[in-house]
Order: structure tokens, then C-alpha cells, then sequence
């Protein structure tokens, strides 16, 4: 306890903040990476005028709560309020569109990674660089306010993410990770910084515009794992900390995305090494050895923090409709008078599902909250049906929102494992989906026929792997690669489970998948019909 005081007066610490789709979390580690202390915020994105997004204050407010929770977390255990920290690290939910004027002012409302109204400009672009472009990159937002005829494009001088935004204030440096800018505009492994071809490429579709910017002009600068991403300043210390305790002039981690926060935090940031996250919306990572034989609608090619290329099958649409059946069952338990915490809640229906069929029964549904690009959808609505004659009961209802959470994705990594034949080694799961001991990995080792691995830290998630981001840059050796750093510092002592797939379990899963993939038509018809 001495020693952990110590490291938190001395500033012996990292901090990790990350803004997810229902959470901001904050995460405290000490030099080996160890969790010291946690904060968050519960938040949950608005639908206005068609755009889901979150209002500035939102995201001001969220951010000083999340981390007034962390600082009385470290007070109740430690009784030391802390004044500094060797690095703090921003991230959050990747893609989607912020535009600033000169001023730093907003230009537009915050569009969210989980709009899907930038279509036409996706297709254009994806078609002009020859590489896939998904709806929700904030280069097709960009370029789809320009086919829009958008009048805030006038004053536009720095389009960016939430997580940059969010670094921006914090030390009014207009830069980012690789990890996240790889959601915002292709990039150039080799250089490490956006594709100058297809920024050229791009320039020139839009000199006829006549805007007084090119686009490099203003996106963020692209800076990879390890480098220094400025300070934090005055104004951003208390725009962090209330109570003005913080201290200025902290190093700051770059920012970056769930996506490469999530990497980290399950140790795949090597070739052959993959990890699938699991959240409200959710992605599968394989980092490659070489390049796909083809472009794919329904890949992503976004980079490791450090650059490494990595496939990526995106799904918009995760675990919300789950979270939302299980919240109701919650209410039954109340109404009944056996009110339950929620951890128990889950894990007694995630465990329930275990006895349901390999195939659910029959049963089917989709957790479309919005557009799900990998099965081509713009729009979604959360969905349950079944046959008259299917198996209904709670164990196989529970067990085909569990599949459905992992539906989309696993139509990218099939892709990815049967049609590319990836090489990887091992597949690590982590989120919240994972809490629930062997119930999610064990139907995920079925979606990819490969084992798979679950860490300890599976809940801390993203949060934690931007600690330890920050942690790197002030703790990494003269020559040290983040794999090197992870992989001997962080993970070599570890402890993990890794469950093999039963084969019972993979027919199953295969027989649902086909179900799921044949009625698509279902979930089109209803997004046709039901209307607001």
C-alpha cells in the first residue's frame, strides 16, 4: 500500500480515459500495467433530426464526472488525492465527424460512427482510391457534406474524431494515432501517415470546389505509439478536474481508437494475432502479414497504434438489443419482488444459454439498432422471429442474441479465415461480452473454428489498453517496440483461459449463421415498413 501511494504522489502512473458508445471509463495502472483505480460515466448517444450524436456538454460533463469517480476511487483506497500522473492517454469510439472553425468552435453536430447517411460519398471514394471506404470513416463524412452543398464547410479548419477532439482540448495539439486515423483517411503503413496518392487523389476530385483548404490541411497529424503528443495545458487540466487539484503540463499519450485501444489490450498488436471486441458495436482484428487479394465492402483496413496493417470486420450493431432483453428480464425479477444486481442478472441467463440448442432452436433475431454495413444495410431495427414449431424457451432465446451479437461480424472474419486464409496464431476475446466466464468464448471459438483466449483483464477492455498506451511512452527502453513492451512487461505473467470449439457447437453455429444470412430480406422488409 506504501509503495502504491507512493507511485500515485510521484506521478509513478498512467491514465487511461476512453469514451465508449454507453460508457466513459476511466482506468489508473501502475508500472507493470496493474488496474490501481477506475471511474465512469454512463452515457448513451441521441437520435436527432436523423444524427446520432452527443452534445459538447455531454461530452464535457461525461469527462469530469468519469474522472471525479476515479479520483474518489484513489481517495477511498489509497487516501491520497491525486495531483499528476506520468502520462495520460485519450480514447473513444473511432470514426464518425467533428468539424472546428478557426476558433475551435463547433461547426456541425457530432456525428457518431453509427450514421450510415454517407453512402453515395463511401461508394465514390472507394471506387477513386481502389480501397475500401465504410460508411462511418470520417473522410466519407467529409466528402458527403461536400455533395451536400454543407455551408459549415466555408469555415472548416480542423475535421477530426471524438478522441482527438477530446486531446485537442486537453492540450490544443491537432494530432492523432495512427490506430485512429486509420479510421479517418487510408494510410501508408510504410510511412506511417496518411496514403499520399489517394490524398492527391483526393484533392484533385474536389479542386473544383473552390475550398481555401486541401485536405491534409485539416486533419489531424498522425503520430504512432511511443511519440510525445504534447502536454496537458492549464485550461485542459481543469476542464479534466473540477476541483483544480490537477496539475498542467502532464505528457499526453497520442490519441486513439477503441479499435487500437482494444489491440492493446489483449496483446494483438503482432502479426498473426487477432482479437475480437465486443461492446455496442462490434469488431474482429487480424493483424496481416500481407496485403488482402482484393478489395472487400465488408473489410476494413485500419493499422495497428504502431502501423502494422490490420483487416478488420466492423459490425455497427453488438450487444445493445442483448443488454436491452436482459434489462427487461431485470424488471421482471423486480416486479416479481426479487430485485437482482445486474452482474448476476447476466450471468445467470449467459449461463442458462449454455443448455439451449446448438443451433437455437430455430430462433432468430437481429440487434440492428442502425445500418449494418456487412450485410449492406443503411437503417436497422432490432428484430426477433420464429417458426411456429421452433424450440422457444429461455436458454435457446438467450443463445440467439448471443450468436446475433456476434452475427455480422463473423460474416467478415469468414472472409477473412475461409476465403483469404489468414494465418493467426491466437484469437483473444475481451469486453463485457466476455465477463460471464466461458459462455461468449466459447461461442465465439464456434463463429471462428479456432480456440480462444480470454485474459483476466477481459472487462477493463479499451480503457485499460490506453493506459498502458500512456504507460509506454514514458516507461518504453531506448529501441523498444510495443510488442517487445507488451508482450515481456504487461502480459508475460498473465494468467488467460483458452477454450477450444466443440465441433457440436460449430454445426450449430454454422446453421444458424446460414438462417441469419438467408432472411436478411426479414430485416430489410422491416426496415421498409416500420417507420416512425
Amino acid at each position: 500500500m506504501s509503495d502504491i501511494k507512493n507511485a500515485i504522489k510521484n506521478g509513478n502512473t498512467a491514465l487511461g480515459i476512453e469514451f465508449g458508445s454507453t460508457n466513459i471509463k476511466a482506468v489508473l495502472v501502475g508500472e507493470a500495467g496493474e488496474v490501481l483505480a477506475t471511474g465512469s460515466f454512463g452515457w448513451e448517444n441521441s437520435l436527432i433530426d436523423g444524427i446520432w450524436t452527443y452534445s459538447q456538454e455531454e461530452i464535457l460533463n461525461g469527462m469530469k464526472t468519469c474522472y471525479s469517480n476515479l479520483r474518489k476511487d484513489v481517495e477511498a483506497k489509497y487516501c491520497i488525492t491525486p495531483d499528476t500522473y506520468g502520462a495520460i492517454g485519450i480514447s473513444a469510439m473511432m470514426h464518425g465527424y467533428i468539424a472546428l472553425d478557426q476558433d475551435g468552435n463547433l461547426l456541425s453536430p457530432f456525428q457518431t460512427w453509427r450514421n450510415s447517411n454517407t453512402e453515395q460519398a463511401a461508394d465514390a471514394l472507394t471506387e477513386l482510391f481502389d480501397f475500401n471506404v465504410p460508411l462511418r470513416w470520417t473522410i466519407a463524412h467529409l466528402y458527403q457534406c461536400m455533395l451536400d452543398k454543407e455551408e459549415h464547410l466555408k469555415k472548416v479548419d480542423f475535421v477530426t474524431t471524438l478522441d482527438s477532439y477530446v486531446h485537442y482540448l486537453l492540450t490544443g495539439e491537432k494530432v492523432t494515432g495512427v490506430g485512429d486515423a486509420s479510421g479517418i483517411f487510408p494510410i501508408d503503413s510504410d510511412t506511417v501517415d496518411y496514403d499520399q496518392k489517394m490524398i492527391d487523389s483526393f484533392d484533385e476530385l474536389v479542386a473544383k470546389e473552390g475550398y481555401s483548404w486541401r485536405v491534409r490541411d485539416v486533419l489531424p497529424k498522425v503520430l504512432a505509439a511511443g511519440q510525445s503528443a504534447g502536454t496537458l495545458t492549464e485550461a485542459g487540466a481543469k476542464l479534466l478536474d473540477e476541483t483544480g487539484t490537477l496539475k498542467a503540463g502532464i505528457l499526453m499519450a497520442p490519441s486513439e481508437g477503441d479499435a487500437g485501444t482494444g489491440m492493446v489490450a489483449t496483446n494483438s498488436v503482432a502479426p498473426r494475432t487477432g482479437n475480437v471486441s465486443a461492446g455496442t458495436s462490434m469488431f474482429a482484428m487480424l493483424v496481416c502479414e500481407k496485403p488482402l487479394s482484393k478489395v472487400y465492402r465488408e473489410i476494413d483496413m485500419v493499422t495497428t497504434p504502431t502501423g502494422y496493417p490490420v483487416a478488420m470486420s466492423h459490425a455497427n450493431n453488438g450487444t445493445s438489443d442483448l443488454n436491452a432483453w436482459v434489462k427487461l428480464f431485470g424488471e421482471f425479477a423486480s416486479l416479481a419482488g426479487f430485485p437482482m444486481d445486474p452482474g448476476r442478472l447476466f450471468g445467470l441467463l449467459y449461463e442458462n444459454s449454455l443448455k439451449g440448442d446448438k443451433d437455437c432452436g430455430g430462433l432468430l433475431s437481429y440487434g440492428y439498432y442502425s445500418g449494418e454495413g456487412i450485410t449492406h444495410l443503411n437503417e436497422g431495427r432490432p428484430l426477433f422471429a420464429r417458426q411456429p414449431d421452433s424450440n422457444f424457451n429461455l436458454a435457446n432465446f438467450m443463445r440467439s442474441h448471443l450468436y446475433t451479437s456476434l452475427g455480422a461480424v463473423k460474416l467478415g472474419l469468414d472472409i477473412l479465415l475461409k476465403e483469404e486464409h489468414m494465418a493467426v496464431d491466437r484469437i483473444m476475446g475481451h469486453g463485457g461480452l466476455f465477463k460471464t466466464k466461458g459462455v461468449a468464448q466459447s461461442y465465439l471459438a464456434a463463429a471462428v473454428h479456432a480456440p480462444v483466449s480470454v485474459l483476466e483483464t477481459a472487462g477493463e477492455g479499451g480503457p485499460w489498453g490506453m493506459a498502458l498506451l500512456a504507460l509506454y511512452l514514458v516507461k518504453k527502453e531506448e529501441g523498444e517496440t510495443l510488442e517487445d513492451f507488451l508482450e515481456k512487461k504487461i502480459f508475460s505473467e498473465m494468467a488467460s483461459e483458452t477454450l477450444a470449439p466443440d465441433p457440436a457447437d460449430i454445426e450449430g453455429f454454422e446453421t444458424f449463421t446460414k438462417r441469419y444470412k438467408d432472411c436478411i430480406p426479414v430485416e430489410k422488409a422491416a426496415i421498409e415498413t416500420l417507420k416512425a
